[in-house]
């Protein structure tokens, strides 16, 4: 079941954080996040603070968290997006973390899903992402979702983190 988060779910958010970002150190980063910096409890907690904090909760516990709201970084301007959309037409999936614990279980495509229903739900007509280029697994995980790559830019994640990220599109 997905749901909006509550603050009882900030615990696990930001261990599930730590997680993947625990793993990326040893192994290997695919999303460019950095301990410390970016996601944190904060981040977390300002989407819940918005109500844009979204949980995938199973019998055995929280599975994978993410933001949905319509905030478009400055960034998203430099795209030439195939889907043009007012602000208001268009739904951003933002920091989508499903811990190692609990990858490959389907909880992205869950997750993505649900969006897609919100952004109908919300009469948006476009779905937006962006992920780190080296974020090979996302990036396919989008692709084989119907989510079509529109380009990619260079940018200052949380305005400390550099990168280069690609950005996805899907119609609804």
């Amino acid at each position: 079941m997905i749901r909006k988060a509550t603050k009882n779910d900030l615990d696990w958010i930001e261990a599930s954080y730590t997680e993947l970002l625990t793993r990326e150190a040893e192994q290997g980063s695919n999303t460019n996040w950095q301990l410390g910096l970016y996601p944190t409890r904060e981040t977390a907690q300002r989407s819940l603070d918005e109500e844009t904090l979204y949980v995938l909760q199973e019998e055995d516990g929280l599975c994978a968290s993410m933001t949905l709201n319509q905030v478009q970084p400055a960034v998203y301007n430099e795209i030439s997006w195939a889907f043009p959309a007012a602000p208001e037409d268009v739904l951003l999936i933002h920091t989508l973390c499903i811990p190692p614990s609990k990858a490959g279980r389907g909880f992205g495509k869950a997750m993505t899903s649900y969006a897609a229903a919100k952004a109908k739900e919300m009469e948006c007509k476009v779905i937006r992402l962006d992920t780190y280029a080296g974020n090979e697994p996302a990036a396919t995980l989008y692709r084989s979702l119907g989510y079509h790559y529109a380009g990619k830019a260079e940018t200052l994640h949380e305005g400390v983190i550099p990168e280069e990220l690609i950005f996805f599109e899907k119609k609804i």
